[in-house]
């Protein structure tokens, strides 16, 4: 089309995000104009739409090859305009070369349509003359670190407010995982507070309806914690093998967010389930430092995890009725990328929940967020949960021995992140990843100590397998996500309300409504 003459391309796009994406894009928009010449319109779908994929927007104006234009890439607003006033006869003269001229007469020939009414200056200019010139800008990134915190954050609040639901209800273990989930969080509340001072009527209507407010309030969001206290609630779900330090750092973080904060002993849950079992079959299972054994003692871990799953449903319909409000809570869940393709959660624990905002995002990644969240947010608690050994603290705590994930992996979350995208994105099997990881790890690892970890990787990868089918939908953030197998184009989260359905069928049941009321007295006389 550029060699017979078309000036101006448009593409209307739903390209979805995903991390250390819109370099790619805006790149092949940039080679396509510098090659060919024209002006290229770039607009992007932007927000939830109902599935598991986050539309980021950036829409953006290209000119021969430069970027005059470019829109935001996270917004809470539902329509964005970009403008750029450029120059045709621009156009022309970039594609004035001899081997563009041969090209174009062996080119295809594109129909055109003449238009009444419609003039073309000669030049640039308005009826009054003046004249407005192009300026070109750099192409804005945000870093990795802010993708996290603003992708996944607009994703959540246009989930909320589609939803129709009173507000979301995280576990918050203590750990780096959740602590992430509740940033994520934090930084949608402080998107909602921004955007509402700004004056825009759909965010301050939203926020007054999910945080409850009486029709006809003035309220409008102004402080991220005071938001946070009326749509986030939190819980931290002890046991005797948590430790006192996951408690503080759970609680400390909910009062730096301004969470509804709920702090709870599970014990008594726990004990019953294993009386229970020793009542029915005679046996009573210990754990391993207690001198049970492996089975016992991941057992006993599993039950634990998925106790707390069931109390995280019940706190998540009942704490808005504990507050005087109506409605339920979305749960969120809170397992990395790495662990899911290793396996290294239980079936349907507190990672079982409606959406998981970090389970796209490796644990490396989410490290980083935490160091930017700690600077930007101004939350010095999370150094912390940087300097915290991951552990699951489903074991006893003794002397001897503190659980770590890593140590129950086998392996680094760092390695993790490198096993995943060899697999997926550079679409490596076992054999040709190893010769891959050689080179890489050649320098601290021996040839049979990358071939231990690979393999331990692969199978365990291919063992737990059939936990991927019951993964929590995730907001999709990385290439290899876990899920990549199973993606179902529909969507997993439907309008509530379908208000041009209903109206329809309101007219057309009024219609048959009096039709059936005119016709009634006469099936009545049939009936006597």
């Amino acid at each position: 089309m550029g060699l017979d003459g078309v000036e101006i391309f448009t593409n209307s796009s739903a390209s979805h995000h995903e991390l250390r994406k819109l370099h790619t894009r805006i790149d092949l928009i940039r080679e396509a104009t510098e090659k060919l010449g024209g002006i290229y319109l770039y607009a992007n779908q932007q927000g939830c739409d109902g599935d598991r994929l986050y539309y980021d927007g950036a829409a953006l104006i290209a000119y021969n090859g430069k970027i005059v234009a470019q829109g935001s890439q996270f917004s809470l607003n539902d329509v964005e305009v970009v403008s750029a006033t450029l120059d045709l006869q621009a156009v022309r003269a970039h594609r004035t070369y001899s081997s563009r001229r041969m090209q174009s007469v062996q080119a295809e020939s594109y129909s055109r349509i003449v238009v009444d009414g419609v003039r073309l200056d000669g030049g640039l200019g308005d009826a009054s003359g003046r004249h407005e010139s192009y300026h070109q800008t750099e192409p804005f990134y945000h870093t990795p670190e802010e993708e996290i915190a603003l992708g996944p954050a607009c994703w959540l609040w246009d989930y909320l407010r589609r939803s129709r639901m009173s507000g979301y209800f995280l576990p918050l273990s203590g750990g780096i995982d959740s602590c992430a989930t509740a940033c994520i969080i934090h930084s949608m509340c402080r998107l909602v507070v921004k955007t509402a001072q700004q004056g825009d009527r759909q965010v301050i209507e939203d926020a007054r309806r999910i945080a409850q407010e009486e029709e006809g309030s003035s309220y409008i969001p102004s402080d991220p914690r005071e938001f946070a206290n009326r749509i986030f609630h939190t819980c931290y779900m002890g046991t005797e093998n948590s430790s006192p330090a996951t408690r503080k750092r759970a609680k400390d973080l909910a009062e730096a967010l301004g969470s509804y904060h709920v702090d709870l002993n599970m014990d008594v849950l726990v004990t019953a389930v294993r009386e229970l079992f020793s009542m029915v079959l005679g046996f009573k299972p210990k754990y391993k430092v207690h001198g049970g054994s492996s089975a016992e003692n991941l057992a006993l871990q599993n039950i634990q995890a998925r106790l707390r799953m069931v109390l995280a449903y019940m706190f998540a319909q009942l704490l808005p009725w504990t507050r005087g409000k109506y409605g339920g809570l979305l749960v969120l869940g809170s397992a990395n990328v790495d662990e899911s393709l290793r396996g290294y959660y239980t079936k349907y624990d507190c990672s079982a929940a409606d959406v998981n905002p970090i389970g796209g995002v490796s644990k490396t990644d989410l490290k980083k967020f935490i160091r930017f969240a700690q600077d930007h947010f101004d939350l010095p608690i999370l150094e912390d949960f940087l300097d915290a050994v991951p552990t699951a603290e489903l074991e006893p705590i003794s002397d001897t021995y503190v659980q770590s994930d890593e140590a129950d992996m086998g392996m680094t979350y760092d390695e993790l992140c490198v096993f995943g995208r060899l697999r997926k994105v550079e679409k490596c099997g076992p054999y040709s990843m190893y010769t891959k990881l050689v080179q890489e790890w050649g320098d601290k690892y021996s040839p049979i100590q990358i071939a231990d970890k690979l393999k331990l990787f692969y199978t365990e990868y291919a063992r737990n397998r059939h936990k991927m089918t019951t993964l929590t939908p995730s907001v999709h953030m990385e290439a290899y996500s876990p899920d990549d197998n199973r993606f179902d184009l529909r969507p997993f989260l439907y309008p509530t309300l379908f208000p041009f359905q209903y109206k329809k069928i309101d007219e057309l049941a009024a219609q048959l409504q009096e039709q059936y009321e005119r016709a009634a007295p006469t099936e009545k006389a049939k009936v006597d």
